[in-house]
């Protein structure tokens, strides 16, 4: 997290930006626009998974950047591994390009139109670096006793491989999270948006990994075949297809429910289940406590927390309409979630109106800070903080969707009627953080803002500041957490606190229709909201302890570049190649 200021000039070292005349508040069927690179093809109804599964039917590598002078100016070798890899999340909602990819350079002629293409392999390689890119991790690395644990909050970031070991002291890997410490695995789910199913099976420990496991996901048709196809050798894992009735929607929710011999518990992250997500980049959770059986004959209304967890959660997995999730939502029934001290804050595709329009996206966020906060004297100079991986279109100027009705959810603070106009930071990688990132220019594979997006948005880029994360060694692992919060002026308190899946999207986070009468939500997205009043002995501003390490006294110490030079936002759809990054290698896109 960092002060410095991103501007964004229409001239930058790509070339000359051209904003496209059409209007893109119609998020159903928009042509690309602008410079596409080669490749573009018009999105289908599953172009999200087949943004994903492009993977296995295109080579996507960084190119290795050569100091030879001879090559000056010619285009660089192939990285020696040419196996492709799974890309992370994207949430562009207006129907444009989801998937682009690299591939083999340099080019070989093109192929025999008649040739038959080879079939595709089910499998897909976890990295952009090819297979020998993975280093092993130390033996002190996964916990051998339960790790310190934060029970106030129960927030956690996820180990990251090559920091320093105090960096990673009280962070959680996925198989930390899923050993006998935490309970006698008996039964679990995994809610995700991108799998892979052999490297989830093996993050199990040995005594559980042939427990059942119910896989929710959003695929479709050919992705849908190949995830199945992923699980075959697994007899234990099933599958729950979420149903997407609205175009360019997604399942992005991030979710684990563990059913142990002793209880059950509730994770809600922001990592993909591949080994990607949990290697070098920055990811967060939010971890329930053991929630207890209920006694029998307990009544309907047990087991309910002061915030109405229990209750939500139910509502939240009724939402998908799914035979597959009954058993589970009995499950919950019959336990203790009276300690829970988050709110959930979902999202479902759907169009609602009436009271129907608050239960879920943006709206559900503004009715928990106007019935559970208070105004704060001088409060419209309380920045509101916003940090994502992904940015979808949001229209051509501010009001369309960001400043309007978005702002106005993120600025609520109890039941005022003033609406002040405080500052907005949108926190987003920039070219050189990905660049010197630890993965590298590959990195940015995770952070899929396109330029035909970026190229219609350019309003968008003066609210950016850069990613920075000393205070836990996480400055070079790139974020693919999602965090909204506000601060005081001087980042020392925060009135609210939110992890969640959801990036910067109107598919997301939901967007008013028809003279602001009805709520349209294109994705399934899941977070938990951190209020002061929620929590017993807890000062009025809430400390987030672990939110990259930042505690009351922590966050005054972020640094802030004054630096007003523009600094370009990550694109990942341009070539980078001036420069290459921490492995050597530049970024172009074919």
């Amino acid at each position: 997290l960092d002060g410095s200021s991103k501007g964004m000039s229409q001239d930058s070292q790509h070339g000359k930006w051209t904003i496209s005349s059409s209007d893109d508040d119609n998020d159903e069927a928009l042509p690309p626009s602008g410079t596409a690179t080669s490749g573009s093809r018009q999105p289908t109804e599953s172009s999200h998974s087949s943004y994903r599964s492009s993977a296995a039917k295109n080579k996507l590598n960084p190119v290795k950047y050569e100091t030879s002078p001879s090559l000056a100016g010619k285009r660089k070798k192939v990285a020696s591994d040419s196996t492709g890899w799974a890309l992370s999340d994207s949430d562009e909602d207006d129907g444009e390009v989801k998937g682009k990819s690299l591939s083999d350079l340099p080019k070989k002629a093109p192929p025999n139109p008649k040739t038959k293409k080879p079939k595709v392999e089910s499998e897909r390689p976890p990295s952009p670096h090819g297979r020998l890119y993975y280093i092993d991790e130390p033996d002190d690395f996964f916990e051998s006793c339960l790790p310190p644990l934060n029970d106030t909050y129960r927030f956690y970031l996820n180990k990251v491989t090559g920091l320093e070991k105090k960096y990673n002291s009280g962070a959680l890997h996925i198989r930390d999270i899923l050993s006998p410490l935490f309970g006698t695995l008996k039964e679990s789910v995994q809610f995700n948006y991108c799998f892979d199913i052999a490297w989830m099976v093996k993050q199990y420990p040995s005594e559980f990994r042939d427990r059942p496991v119910l896989i929710v996901h959003g695929d479709k048709r050919e992705a849908k075949a190949r995830l199945i196809q992923q699980a075959q050798p697994f007899p234990h894992v099933r599958f729950c297809q979420a149903k997407l009735d609205i175009a360019f929607g997604t399942h992005h929710t991030k979710m684990m429910l563990l059913w142990y011999e002793e209880g059950f518990r509730v994770i809600i992250l922001t990592s993909n289940l591949i080994r990607a997500d949990w290697y070098q980049k920055t990811q967060g959770m939010w971890m329930s406590p053991l929630y207890p059986r209920l006694p029998k004959e307990s009544s309907a209304s047990a087991g309910e927390s002061p915030t109405f967890f229990k209750r939500d959660l139910l509502e939240y997995l009724a939402s998908y309409r799914a035979p597959e999730l009954e058993e589970w939502i009995q499950r919950i029934k019959e336990h203790d979630l009276s300690e829970t001290r988050v709110y959930l804050v979902g999202s479902t595709p759907g169009r609602y109106v009436g009271s129907d329009m608050e239960r879920w996206g943006h709206l559900r966020l503004r009715k928990l800070l106007y019935e559970h906060t208070n105004p704060i004297p001088g409060e419209e100079r309380w920045p509101v903080i916003g940090q994502f991986s992904s940015i979808g279109s949001m229209g051509l100027d501010k009001s369309k969707w960001l400043a309007g009705e978005f702002q106005r959810t993120l600025t609520t603070l109890g039941k005022s009627s003033l609406r002040p106009d405080p500052p907005m930071h949108l926190l987003y990688p920039s070219v050189e953080d990905v660049r010197m990132s630890l993965e590298g220019y590959p990195a940015g594979g995770s952070l899929p803002y396109s330029i035909q997006t970026a190229q219609k948005q350019l309003w968008l880029h003066s609210y950016f500041h850069r990613w920075k994360a000393e205070a836990t060694g996480r400055s070079h692992a790139m974020p693919h957490i999602k965090t909204y919060m506000r601060a005081s002026p001087d980042f020392s308190q925060l009135a609210w606190f939110l992890v969640t899946s959801a990036n910067l999207s109107k598919a997301a986070w939901g967007a008013l229709e028809k003279n602001n009468t009805q709520m349209m939500v294109r994705s399934y997205e899941l977070g938990v909201l951190y209020l002061p009043s929620a929590f017993v002995r807890a000062t009025y501003y809430l400390m987030c302890t672990n939110m990259m390490d930042v505690s009351l006294q922590g966050m005054k110490t972020f640094s802030v570049d004054k630096n007003p030079f523009p600094v370009s936002p990550w694109i990942w759809n341009i070539p980078y190649s001036q420069a290459p990054d921490t492995h050597g290698n530049i970024w172009v896109p074919s």
